[in-house]
């Protein structure tokens, strides 16, 4: 008697089962329901049997055989599917017990031409076997049931004229496998859509894990470029200097942002100007920063995320921008509005070819166009010629 495989009171298994658990209980309140119909149904032949067996087996075997059946349907109501488990085999497994100690009961002597009551109803209780049991032990209690009540039925009407026990067991066998087989086959189904409905949960979430691996890798690749490579390349060119211990200090916060989370979920318009300014001002002092802020959009609150990818592009292109462009002057200009964001940034440089630039130099391809694209509603747009640079930088929500 093998039940199948579940933890005592495991919460994770049932949430991994749920199909399957569904039809456990279904199928056991249908048992339980027919131990109930068959009882009410057997009353006289249950009186009638008691006449001959010893006074013990009838009253035991009724509220035995009965009894389990009753708690097997009861007990799915129980939140615990590994507790059904065990009252359904309680119910299986009481049936061919009883049917061998009638035996045991049984006087030798007295007959009864209507046979045991325990006959009508095998397959109700290799139901309550298949409901819990793994195929194998549910064929082999329906087998061993029905030609244990089969023989008492030939035993108890030996002086009456009997029919051929084996076309009988057979019969009883045919009758009760259509049953047994439509149970397992329905819990079967339930058991592979438990398992692609876990796989494909699981998948999914190798699949988020992954991509979000590659977003935070890609964040901190494009945070080190950035602020800490460029801070590593000021101190080498330019000496600690005020504006350089600033950027210094913004890329250690930003880090610890990073491995820690502790990061706002919102920035509102005047805090979003605050970070762009920030942002803006650790790489040039002197930029012309400028913000067009409608009055009216005042209250409107900004995704932290967007707001911080922003600065971070914007960052990265006046870095870009002091480095190469030779500029004599930049500018960046900031409209918000109630659900977007656009950022201009211009210099008067030399400008670049983007055919030109190496495929390891990451600044625009990762930091300002990659970052942009994982937004979500974000966009780049680079314009350079030898008049001049010009990176647009926005989202919309």
């Amino acid at each position: 008697m093998n039940v199948r495989d579940g933890g005592p009171g495991s919460a994770d298994t049932d949430a991994a089962h749920r199909s399957t658990d569904r039809l456990i209980r279904i199928f056991g309140r249908f048992v339980g329901t027919g131990y109930l119909i068959y009882l009410l149904l057997l009353i006289p032949d249950i009186a009638r049997s008691s006449d001959v067996v010893s006074g013990w087996w009838t009253p035991v075997t009724t509220v035995v055989v009965f009894g389990s059946g009753f708690a097997f349907g009861a007990f799915t109501f129980h939140p615990s599917v590994t507790v059904i488990k065990i009252a359904g085999s309680v119910a299986a497994s009481t049936f061919p017990i009883m049917a061998l100690l009638w035996w045991v009961a049984w006087d030798g002597e007295t007959f009864d031409r209507a046979g045991t009551f325990l006959a009508v109803f095998p397959g109700l209780a290799a139901l309550a076997a298949a409901t819990v049991w793994r195929p194998v032990p549910a064929f082999a209690h329906m087998t061993v049931s029905v030609v244990l009540v089969q023989l008492i039925n030939q035993a108890v009407r030996q002086p009456f004229p009997r029919s051929n026990v084996i076309a009988e067991i057979f019969f009883g066998l045919m009758f009760c496998t259509v049953f047994v087989a439509a149970t397992l086959a329905a819990l079967r189904t339930g058991r592979i859509l438990d398992a692609t409905i876990s796989s494909t949960h699981d998948a999914a979430a190798r699949a988020a894990a992954a991509n979000a691996r590659e977003v935070e890798r890609e964040r901190f690749d494009a945070l080190i470029h950035d602020e800490v490579m460029s801070s590593l390349l000021a101190v080498a060119r330019h000496g600690r200097t005020p504006s350089l211990i600033r950027q210094a200090r913004s890329a250690l916060t930003h880090l610890d942002d990073l491995s820690t989370g502790s990061i706002s979920q919102t920035f509102s318009a005047a805090e979003t100007s605050a970070q762009l300014r920030s942002a803006a001002t650790t790489v040039d002092e002197s930029i012309d920063f400028t913000v067009r802020e409608d009055a009216l959009e005042r209250t409107a609150v900004y995704p932290a995320d967007a707001v911080r990818a922003i600065a971070a592009a914007l960052a990265e292109a006046l870095r870009n921008s002091r480095i190469h462009a030779e500029a004599s002057h930049r500018s960046v200009a900031v409209e918000l509005a109630a659900s977007s964001m656009r950022i201009t940034v211009q210099d008067d440089g030399i400008g670049f070819d983007r055919r030109s630039v190496p495929s390891h130099r990451l600044g625009v391809a990762v930091s300002i166009e990659g970052r942009m694209r994982q937004l979500d509603g974000g966009s780049a747009e680079i314009e350079s010629s030898s008049a001049g640079t010009t990176v647009r930088l926005g989202w919309k929500r």
